[in-house]
């Protein structure tokens, strides 16, 4: 066998790889072992500084980390999408319309307008090839990305309706409430998504990379250009 076609993991083991293709996403989390099985606080900043020349490398695509930009880009284009249907009317009919049919206390096209929003942001973020967006799970089973970007757009609903004096006009219950704000959520989802993912992977820290690095001790000043 080749000594090209030979490999060595991060236990020391050498192994077969012959005819293996590799993508940049696999020395991701070569490096993501790596880290985890040094002991010293230094080593580890070794890897990461390594983990940062990667992801400038030009030409990759494929968008990993959620940073504080990404939030304020997903907050301006929910902003845009919002603003021309809080001077609607129309708002308040379709309001009206989610609430006309209910099973039990359930209202279904509420309902539906609620799951129609989540799958539209969900569609957006990892089924289409506007961007290669990587999922990544809090607690094992909830994805982040598409979570912050369903919150975010939400707040921008509710608070712009509620600043624009929308929320409160005819005295509406407080379920016509939460379904006029599901009206101006789906707008405001779609720019959002659209704002967090058009531009491509932020410049900045990655927030649970920076939750991680201020829990062991690592040197915040070590790269002034990740920080958020």
């Amino acid at each position: 066998m080749d000594r090209d076609e030979k490999s060595t993991d991060t236990d020391g083991h050498t192994f077969d790889d012959r005819g293996a293709t590799y993508e940049l996403q696999d020395v991701f989390d070569q490096l993501d072992d790596l880290e985890e099985s040094v002991s010293s606080s230094e080593e580890r900043q070794g890897v990461r500084q390594t983990r940062r020349m990667l992801e400038r490398i030009p030409g990759r695509d494929r968008i990993k980390k959620y940073t504080s930009r990404d939030i304020a880009e997903g907050f301006v284009g929910g902003i845009i999408f919002a603003l021309p249907l809080l001077v609607e009317d129309g708002v308040f009919e379709i309001a009206e319309w989610f609430l006309e049919f209910s099973v039990g206390p359930l209202p279904i096209f509420l309902a539906i307008n609620v799951l129609f929003v989540a799958t539209l942001v969900g569609g957006l973020l990892y089924f289409t090839d506007i961007r290669d967006v990587q999922v990544r799970l809090v607690f094992g089973f909830i994805p982040k990305r598409l979570t912050m970007t369903l919150a975010i757009s939400f707040l921008v609903a509710l608070g712009t309706m509620l600043m624009w004096g929308r929320l409160h006009e005819e005295s509406p219950t407080t379920i016509e409430q939460f379904s006029r704000v599901t009206v101006i959520w789906a707008a405001a989802a779609l720019g959002a998504t659209l704002g967090d993912i058009l531009p491509g992977e932020s410049k900045g820290q990655d927030l649970s990379k920076l939750i991680g690095e201020l829990g062991d001790g690592s040197d915040g000043n070590a790269d002034h250009d990740d920080s958020i």
